[in-house]
């Protein structure tokens, strides 16, 4: 059986040797996330053999794992012992790894309430462009002087280095769940989410949407039981199955609600994130929301895009492409906003500081490295 050493050995060197060549690599784990970002160039490195659970401390609520380990299986254990990743990453196939996890830097629908991925990183182990072996922060959240390059690598997309092991901090499962649902259209829900807002309610995600000229907004409570059952009191609502409501949640993370899936051919999902208070938008299509009103699902033909941005932009926040319509995916417009200059520069020299060769994963972030 060949050892962790043996592979992270072995991985430094092809990282060496394509630097010496000049040789791009894509660097891939699950392959859940290929539909992410700008391009996918580069004879691929396959990080899934960096696999298994380094080590896990329940008592002290940090667990290490290999960065080709799968992320059902880390979630696995760690609802074995009554807690979980509470910033709920999406899965997107039954092969995601943890450290495609970090590296893509999504957090799912509590992280409005929870946080989001980055701040559960603790520590992280990579390998550079120049084939180093190099460790930044521990196993505690009081261990950074200076720059937090462990956190710097969440949604970094490989661009930076190939992530060999990820610290994580976890959580303990809530006493209680419970999901309400409430009719109302999205004027009324963004009101009366940030009026909750404001409130000592346990709420951890929202969901609002619009069937058939009707709005619904579907809110999820955790806690402990007594807060979680005076909350469904107060608010009302109705409350729908726990089985059946969990199970929708997990639709709703991965993106594969009912909702998402009737996209046509040609309209690409966009992602707005605005400050949680940004009224209704002038959107092309009735949109989907969560995160209390922080994020925005909306459907689009490309044309709309520059639109899309300028709304986004005005509210505030910023504006994703992040999945192209099939009938345009090879020319899709850039799928992320572009940086200011002093953002551009420093993302520019952090480039070449880890990855002086450009050999990771290029164009990956950015059309133009």
């Amino acid at each position: 059986m060949v050892s962790q050493i043996d592979v992270i050995s072995s991985i430094a060197g092809e990282v060496r040797a394509a630097a010496a060549a000049g040789k791009p690599l894509r660097l891939r784990g699950g392959g859940s996330k290929d539909f992410y970002g700008e391009a996918l160039e580069g004879d691929v490195l396959d990080t899934t053999p960096l696999n298994g659970i380094l080590s896990y401390e329940p008592s002290e609520l940090v667990v290490t794992a290999s960065a080709g380990t799968p992320l059902a299986e880390l979630e696995a254990l760690l609802l074995a012992q009554g807690q979980c990743l509470p910033f709920e990453p999406p899965h997107f196939n039954p092969h995601t790894t943890v450290g495609g996890m970090v590296a893509a830097g999504l957090s799912g629908p509590a992280r409005a309430s929870v946080g989001a991925l980055r701040d559960y990183v603790l520590g992280v182990k990579l390998i550079n462009g120049k084939g180093e072996h190099l460790t930044f922060g521990g196993q505690v959240m009081k261990n950074v002087a200076g720059y937090d390059v462990s956190r710097l690598m969440v949604g970094a997309m490989g661009t930076l280095g190939l992530l060999t092991e990820v610290s994580l901090k976890v959580l303990p499962i809530a006493p209680l769940e419970a999901t309400l649902k409430f009719e109302m259209t999205q004027g009324q829900a963004l009101n009366q989410l940030n009026t909750w807002g404001g409130q000592p309610l346990p709420l951890n995600a929202s969901c609002w949407l619009e069937n058939s000229g009707v709005g619904t907004l579907y809110l999820r409570l955790r806690g402990a039981v007594a807060a979680v059952e005076a909350a469904c009191a107060k608010l009302g609502g109705e409350r729908l199955s726990n089985t059946q409501a969990a199970a929708d949640w997990i639709l709703c993370r991965d993106q594969q609600l009912p909702w998402f899936k009737e996209r046509t051919d040609s309209q690409d999902l966009w992602r707005l994130s605005v400050p949680q208070t940004t009224p209704v938008l002038d959107l092309p299509d009735s949109p989907l929301i969560e995160w209390h009103g922080g994020l925005r699902w909306v459907r689009a033909d490309a044309a709309q895009g520059i639109k899309l941005r300028e709304l986004a932009a005005t509210a505030g926040g910023s504006a994703t492409l992040f999945i192209a319509a099939r009938a345009h995916k090879q020319g899709a417009a850039a799928r992320f906003d572009a940086l200011k200059p002093p953002l551009d520069r420093i993302h520019r020299e952090l480039k070449r500081e880890f990855d002086p060769s450009g050999v990771f994963n290029p164009h990956r972030m950015n059309q133009d490295w």
